[in-house]
Formats: C-alpha cells, structure tokens, sequence
C-alpha cells in the first residue's frame, strides 16, 4: 500500500475499540478522519466526539459520497456483504485493514512493544506505555481501553517506542490472520494462553497456533517477557529465536515478587530477577494478576533500557484502565465496579481482586455472558467455580435471537442451578431491569456491586445507583 498521496480517511466499523482509538490517532497525524457504524454508545462514542471525529450513522454507500476518502481502513466487524464494503470494492477505493494500517504508518517506523495473551492485555500495554511516559521515553501507544493516565486508549509521541496490544481476534473479511502479525514487534510480552474466540478458533491447538506464528516474526535480536504461570505460554515460547525471560506471581521464574503484600491500597513487593533484589514496588492496582503483569512490564522495560529505580517510580504512578475494576458510584453506602471480565478466568482473577482491595466487604457479583467465547457453552462447567468470594451471583440470559446455534449456547439457567447447589446463590435474569431490582432489594450498606461485560451491559452500573439512591 502506498501511503504517499492519503489525506482522507474513512474508517467503517469506526465505533470498536481498537478502530475509535486509531481514528483518533490518524486525526492526531494530521489526516481527516471520518468513520461509520452501526451502534455507537460510550465510552467510544465520547472519545470520537472529543477527537472531533464525524461518524456517519449505520452502513451505507451515501457514506462514501459524503467522506470522499483516499483510503478506506476497514474494521474486523465488517463482513464482505457489508453495503458500504460492497460499494468500496465497487468504486476500486484503496483499502486495507486496520491492523494492516497501524502496523505501516506507526508501528513499523518505531520499535514496536507487543503484548500478547488471552487475559490481561489491555492493563498490561497500558501499564507499559504509562511507565516509558513516566520515565521520560516520550513512546506512542494504542490499547485496547481507556487509560486513566491519559483518559485516551491512543498517545502519538516523539520516542522510538510503540506500544500495542496484540489481539489474536482475525483481522478483516478479506485477512483471516491474527491482527497481531501485523504489528512488526521487536519487544513482546506474552501474558497467559488458554482457549478463546470460540466463533474463530475451532480448539485449543487452532488457538496456540496463532501464538506461535507470532513467535516466529520475533527477530532474533527482539526480547520476549513469556509468563511462567502457563505451560502453554512456556511451551510456545521456546519457538522464538529471541532472548526469552520468564516472569510469574506464584511459580519460579527469572522475575518474580517476593515479599507480596496485596491491601486496600493495592499491591507491595520487592522486585527480583533471577534471584537479585532489585528495588521495592508500590502497585497501586488490585490483584495478584496485576502485580504479575507488572512483573512482564517490568522484564520487557529492563530489555528496553529502563532502571529499575525507573520502574518502580513508573509502576507508582499508574492509575489503570477504565473498566477495569473501575468505580462507577456509591449509592445507599453500596459501591458500585464496572469490570471488563467476561472469561471465567477473567471473572475470578477480577472477584479475588476486588475482594483484596474491599476485605470484609460482601461482594455481589453481576454477569452478562456477551462475548463470542462467553455465550457458548465452551466454557458452562468453569463458570461454575469462577465466583471466588462473591455472596451472590446476577447472571443476565443472552437474547433468544442470539446467532449462537442453540446446541451451542451457555445455559445460564441451569448454570445459575449449579452454581446454587455450589453453595452459592444465584439467579438468572431475562432483562438488566429485573436484575437492578434483585441487585437493590438484596443489598446493603457496605456491599460491593462488580457489574462484568465486555460490552454495554443495558447501562446496569447507572441503573443500579440511580435505584440504589432511591
């Protein structure tokens, strides 16, 4: 693709998270940016607009009349039957993917730092680009959320560095190959491994497989940071030609946090590698798993040049990512979290936190299966063990339009069963309305509310205080 003569640009697919926060960087480099979309609601709609973004309602050929672009970026979200995609191809309109686009105008230019995995990418890059900021690194970055640091999922600065998250989700219609093989990485770290995307992967080996053709395109002079809590991680990590260190939270590794300490205000550890005390580390985020992404940031910054006096000030000073055990409100003494959890291992990475950062505090659990991987049944016996300490559990059932085939859909009614005769209450809801009601009647003064879904969920965090305050 030759990018010498586009000013244009026309983003389809433009509200996603990955493509808003591109769009916003492209406006940031000096393109006009427009984008479409079917349903936009915030906190991206809110990003596009503060970028001062048109986004033209719902997929249709007029479209392309009023964006006159140069360039068509095309989201994953759109399907080859897309009106406004059939008319691109129509009209011979340039196009290619996002990740396609990001991996050429930015990413290649600079040293790219990719982070990989099932869990934890989003606080993981984050937590990365945050850090190379605080010590001064000037880096660029886009995630896959917003960070609290920056109240932007992008940054475009003069560093060498870019920082990205690497989704293993496919790229376009016309590019069925992980997003992440488009991101030119010379630093990574791999955080975790185990089945997702169940609408793209067919098993556990189809999955990996994307993982290690990333392997594969670490150059040999590249750096891996590959967590040692997984076996698969460590399995696929031995494909890389690069120098490879090992970081956990619980198993030996090249870097570890010796002397834990996990509190209200978050985590405390000393910093080790390979058996060398290092520094002290504050982490103000909740959560064994964050101090164990904190230790792949770690690893891969050290790689990059950074002291360790430079990353335990960086670490300090991290705020995180919205939805990520985000406080939305208290109402009637009850606080209310958003979390973006919606794996079973996500779910109860996120309840053992919170129940770190509110010891004492009961905690109530909402839950809106939304995903691709979550509304199958792929996983219907681990969401069943995933409540950790949660006194109850809320479980919102997907729409009977749902495309999933029926012999493949999570049974939340039987889950919410099972889950009950677990030990732990647990019902199942047809509306978020009928869940705030249950949510408010069963509350009390010093509940904590974590309302998980990596998507909308019905607007259940503002329902719930404004019910909650009456």
């Amino acid at each position: 693709m030759d990018y010498t003569n586009v000013k244009r640009i026309h983003l389809i697919g433009v509200a996603g998270t990955g493509m808003g926060s591109f769009a916003g960087m492209l406006k940031s480099a000096g393109y006009q940016v427009t984008g479409s979309d079917q349903n936009v609601y915030p906190p991206m709609s809110t990003q596009l607009e503060k970028w001062g973004i048109e986004v033209l309602q719902g997929y249709r050929p007029e479209n392309l009349d009023e964006a006159r672009p140069d360039l068509v970026v095309v989201g994953n979200v759109v399907r080859r039957d897309n009106p406004e995609a059939t008319a691109m191809r129509e009209r011979g309109l340039p196009n290619v993917s996002f990740p396609q686009a990001l991996g050429d105008l930015f990413i290649g230019p600079r040293h790219g730092v990719v982070v990989v995995g099932t869990h934890g990418k989003t606080t993981t890059s984050a937590m990365m680009g945050a850090l190379l900021h605080h010590a001064g690194r000037d880096p660029s970055f886009l995630v896959g959320g917003v960070t609290r640091d920056f109240d932007s999922n992008f940054r475009l600065g003069a560093g060498p560095h870019f920082v990205v998250e690497g989704d293993e989700y496919d790229t376009a219609y016309f590019d069925k190959g992980p997003k992440f093989l488009h991101y030119l990485p010379r630093t990574a770290i791999f955080t975790s491994c185990e089945l997702d995307h169940a609408d793209i992967y067919r098993d556990e080996a189809h999955y990996e497989s994307a993982f290690e053709r990333f392997m594969e395109i670490l150059p040999a002079n590249g750096f891996l940071a590959a967590c040692a809590g997984w076996e698969s991680v460590l399995r696929i990590a031995r494909r890389a030609r690069c120098p490879v260190e090992t970081y956990s939270v619980d198993r030996p590794a090249d870097w570890e946090a010796r002397d834990l300490s996990l509190a209200a205000d978050g985590a405390r550890f000393t910093l080790t590698r390979r058996g060398q005390t290092l520094c002290p580390v504050h982490l103000p985020l909740g959560g064994a798993h964050n101090v164990e992404n904190a230790l792949g940031v770690a690893a891969a910054a050290t790689a990059l040049g950074l002291a360790p006096e430079e990353i335990a000030a960086g670490l300090a000073a991290f705020r995180g990512v919205k939805r990520r055990q985000e406080v939305r409100g208290q109402a009637g003494g009850v606080t209310v979290l958003d979390d973006f959890a919606h794996h079973p291992t996500a779910v109860a990475r996120t309840l053992e936190a919170v129940a770190s950062r509110y010891p004492g505090a009961r905690l109530l659990a909402c839950f809106e299966p939304r995903s691709n991987t979550s509304r199958r049944n792929l996983h219907q016996q681990a969401y069943v063990t995933a409540w950790g300490s949660a006194a109850e559990v809320f479980i919102l059932t997907p729409a009977p339009t749902d495309r999933v085939p029926e012999n493949e859909r999570l049974d939340v009614q039987r889950l919410a069963r099972e889950i009950s005769a677990a030990g732990r209450p647990a019902r199942a809801f047809g509306t978020v309305e009928e869940m705030v009601e249950a949510v408010a009647a069963g509350a009390r003064p010093g509940d904590v509310v974590v309302a998980m879904s990596n998507g909308a969920f019905g607007g259940i965090w503002d329902k719930l205080l404004a019910r909650l305050g009456r």
